[in-house]
């Protein structure tokens, strides 16, 4: 059972230069429909890849197809992003860091702090979940590979 989470209007958002406070429900909107989604693609938005890229500190791997495909198609990967915003993975100062640049100012600007706060809140009630998701995910893709390269030199697995 997820945790009860603050509704949109009980999150108080600010206003900062780049982003508004209706800018950032509408990333938390995302965000929340993202994780409950399951990670699909379809959910993926722009304004929440935009805000991942300009104020979580991940790089914009060319494009949204890019960004997904990165961290979206391969367990390891999903888990790998998921450890971002996931406090069970903080630091010794209780916040998630980068994956990217292994830092936390992208959870501490205090332009920003209001709604990557919230995202890691948000994320704590989808991420076991998604991780064990994503961990059978990665065990039946390394399974498979592991049977093709077999069957391409001409062996079999004798159990």
């Amino acid at each position: 059972m997820q945790p009860r989470l603050p509704t949109m209007e009980e999150r108080k958002m600010k206003d900062s230069q780049f982003l508004s406070a209706k800018e950032k429900q509408r990333v938390l909107k995302q965000w929340m429909d993202f994780l409950a989604s399951g990670l699909k693609w379809e959910k993926f938005h722009e304004a929440l890849y935009s805000h991942l890229i300009q104020h979580c500190s991940f790089i914009a791997h060319y494009n949204r197809q890019g960004f997904y495909g990165t961290y979206f198609e391969e367990g390891e990967r999903i888990i790998q992003f998921l450890s971002q915003f996931d406090k069970r993975n903080a630091g010794a100062d209780g916040i998630p860091r980068s994956v990217e640049y292994g830092m936390t100012y992208w959870a501490t600007d205090a332009d920003y702090t209001d709604v990557n706060g919230e995202m890691i809140e948000i994320a704590s009630g989808y991420i076991p979940a998604l991780v064990e998701k994503a961990a059978r995910r990665q065990r039946d893709d390394d399974v498979a590979r592991a049977l093709a390269l077999l069957n391409k030199h001409g062996m079999s697995l004798e159990l």
